[in-house]
């Protein structure tokens, strides 16, 4: 279980701690403690069927195309590297970090109608978990175990912004802080790019 486990634990944490609609939304939620933890789980159920989906689908195609595999490989790799060096980018010349997102109150029903809009209408959502989790996840030796290590990232992350919400804001709210995760995404997934370059 150990190392490929450990693979889609850090792969999803590197791609799911960037700020974008999906966990900008939820932490707006959970600053005012509005459907936040409903809207997690939402979230976390998304993140596990299209984690699932990418490396299932890629696995399920590569026993049918000999050539995939290596073309999931250099596409994982290319990925890898393009979101490492935009990660890096960021961590030398962020000069803002979380803005307010302060909003009216809503209901239930309309949170998790927007959590659902803004994570299946976000491309970024399919690049991420069924082109690039698909194409590093099926790679490792056992596929399944790097699914549960991408899965327990996204809950962990999830959960994370729910429960810690108004605490992290005002840290959030400071460019270096995002500067120094970016650093860490940055290293992680430029690292995992030589790791899979290399790979027989």
């Amino acid at each position: 279980m150990g190392q490929s486990y450990w693979n889609g634990l850090t792969l999803c944490g590197s791609l799911i701690v960037a700020i974008g609609a999906q966990n900008a939304y939820l932490l707006a939620q959970s600053l005012r403690r509005e459907h936040h933890l409903a809207i997690a789980a939402l979230c976390i159920l998304f993140d596990a069927i299209l984690i699932t989906a990418g490396v299932a689908g890629a696995a399920t195609l590569a026993t049918h195309w000999s050539w995939l595999p290596e073309v999931l490989r250099w596409a994982g790799v290319a990925f890898l590297m393009g979101y490492g060096l935009q990660a890096g980018y960021r961590a030398l010349f962020q000069q803002e970090g979380l803005n307010d997102l302060s909003a009216s109150p809503v209901s239930l029903a309309s949170a998790l109608a927007t959590t659902t809009a803004v994570t299946w209408l976000n491309p970024h959502v399919y690049l991420d978990t069924l082109l690039l989790m698909g194409s590093v996840g099926v790679q490792q030796a056992q596929p399944g175990h790097f699914v549960g290590g991408a899965i327990t990232a996204s809950a962990s992350w999830f959960m994370l912004l729910s429960l810690g919400g108004a605490a992290l804001a005002p840290w959030l709210q400071r460019a270096v802080v995002w500067r120094a995760i970016d650093a860490l995404v940055a290293i992680t997934m430029l690292s995992m790019a030589v790791r899979l370059l290399w790979s027989a």
